[in-house]
């Protein structure tokens, strides 16, 4: 063994002997495990995984790593495409063991733990007949989501994930431990919502929850339509979206008909266009405001109906399972005009594997309303966060998925408004992290500056200090 190899070790048993939580290192049963993420094209081999038990854990990793310059990867629900929760030779914290919930009904907010996903938030808050705006899949993280901004199926009734951050308990690079809201290290709170891990570990989440639908029933669910039929769906949506309320959302997307009940077996694995709808507003008023809805088209299958909120957040989990290979490209959009929607048909008919896919997410209503320089998310003129995923759980097809994917973006690009949501980009370097924050990358900057000066929090979409 060489002389780095016995230092190496030696740091990894040092912090051993000094946290609470369970140390897994490269010779640890379940190392292999440890250090796996959602994307399955991943394979990192960090030097040591904490699963943290409290706070104070949280602190001794960060002075670890910063004392002994190891690089630092925060692991909340490991969702991201570009495997940022993990790196080699870095010392990964793990809040998988950290995933309490708290609701105070009589406030209408609720505190999370940074190692919780959605389904579990979703879970705590429906009781009450609550939510937060989140995302689209339950297995998401709360951290990862929330940090980069969060558009989610409430997003046109409630605003973006960070609309709703009331305040975050966060370790900074120092270790030092704050608050962070409105009137507490208001800099700070401005940045991580929508900045990413780029100025502390942020251990709890207090959240602005809301009543939703009927007792936390929506109504909703897809409406497929035949391939054939993309450009005039397109063309509908595009107008429509507008003028529709806030209490209605609808995500659009070119797709293969996932091979499982409930849909019909003879359509699985069918390349179609579809619109997975979302009202969240009062029973009454549902028939109306669906009623554009219900009768546009010649759909193959119409799946709008009552259900919890929380049944339709994780309708996608099954099939979506960890450890899938992944990659991803995306844009913002103000906009989908007639040669967006002409390539939105071609690269449809081209879906190289079933679950592959493109999906449009209306960032529109009261998300729109919020100004560009509230948050550190600066998409906020309306439009779609788009994105482009070539999926499959064959290794051998990552290159087949990651070329449609890559061409299909390029192709698209022209008609973006220049940046994509950090939440859904590859390692992209420097100038596309840039551009995901348009006139707000100056100040994240300088927050970095005061928060980070050395760098330390980096294995994400980085935004450097200098």
């Amino acid at each position: 063994m060489s002389t780095v190899e016995t230092t190496a070790d030696a740091v990894v048993e040092e912090l051993r002997q000094v946290v609470r939580g369970p140390l897994v290192g490269p010779d640890d049963p379940g190392y292999d495990e440890a250090r796996k993420v959602f994307n399955g094209a991943i394979d990192r081999h960090p030097a040591a995984v904490v699963r943290v038990a409290d706070v104070a854990d949280v602190i001794t990793c960060v002075d670890f790593a910063r004392r002994h310059q190891i690089p630092l990867a925060v692991r909340g629900g490991g969702h991201h495409g570009a495997g940022f929760s993990v790196g080699d030779g870095a010392l990964v914290i793990d809040f998988r063991g950290q995933r309490s919930t708290h609701v105070d009904p009589e406030a209408g907010t609720v505190q999370v733990d940074a190692g919780c996903t959605w389904g579990d938030v979703d879970h705590a808050t429906g009781a009450f007949g609550m939510a937060t705006p989140s995302g689209f899949v339950s297995t998401t993280g709360v951290a990862g989501l929330t940090l980069g901004g969060g558009t989610g199926y409430l997003t046109r009734h409630f605003g973006l994930t960070v609309d709703n951050l009331v305040s975050a308990d966060v370790v900074l690079a120092d270790g030092t431990f704050v608050t962070a809201s409105a009137t507490s290290h208001p800099d700070l709170f401005w940045a991580l919502r929508g900045g990413g891990g780029n100025f502390g570990v942020v251990t709890s989440f207090t959240f602005a929850c809301h009543p939703v639908g009927e007792a936390g029933e929506i109504v909703g669910g897809p409406v497929i339509y035949d391939l054939a039929d993309t450009e005039e769906v397109f063309r509908w949506y595009r107008d429509l979206m507008p003028g529709l309320p806030d209490e209605l959302n609808g995500w659009i997307a070119v797709m293969g008909v996932p091979s499982a009940a409930p849909f019909p077996e003879e359509m699985w694995a069918r390349k179609v266009c579809a619109i997975v709808w979302c009202y969240s507003g009062p029973r009454e008023r549902a028939d109306e405001v669906l009623a554009p809805v219900r009768e546009f088209g010649s759909p193959l299958l119409t799946g709008i109906q009552p259900m919890p909120y929380s049944v339709l957040q994780s309708a996608f989990d099954g099939l979506l399972p960890s450890g899938l290979q992944w990659y991803w490209k995306a844009d913002f959009f103000e906009e989908i005009p007639d040669a967006a929607i002409a390539t939105h048909r071609r690269y449809g008919e081209r879906i190289p594997t079933p679950l592959s896919t493109m999906h449009l997410y209306p960032i529109s209503g009261a998300a729109a309303r919020v100004p560009e320089d509230a948050t550190a998310f600066a998409y906020r003129r309306g439009g779609w966060n788009g994105v482009i995923a070539g999926i499959d759980p064959d290794p051998a097809n990552l290159a087949m998925v990651t070329a449609w994917a890559r061409d299909y973006w390029e192709d698209l690009h022209p008609t973006s408004a220049g940046g994509a949501y950090v939440n859904m980009m590859m390692d992209e370097g420097h100038e596309r992290v840039r551009a995901a924050y348009r006139g707000n990358y100056d100040r994240l900057v300088e927050v970095k500056r005061r928060y980070d000066p050395y760098n330390l929090f980096r294995l994400n979409q980085n935004i450097a200090p200098d």
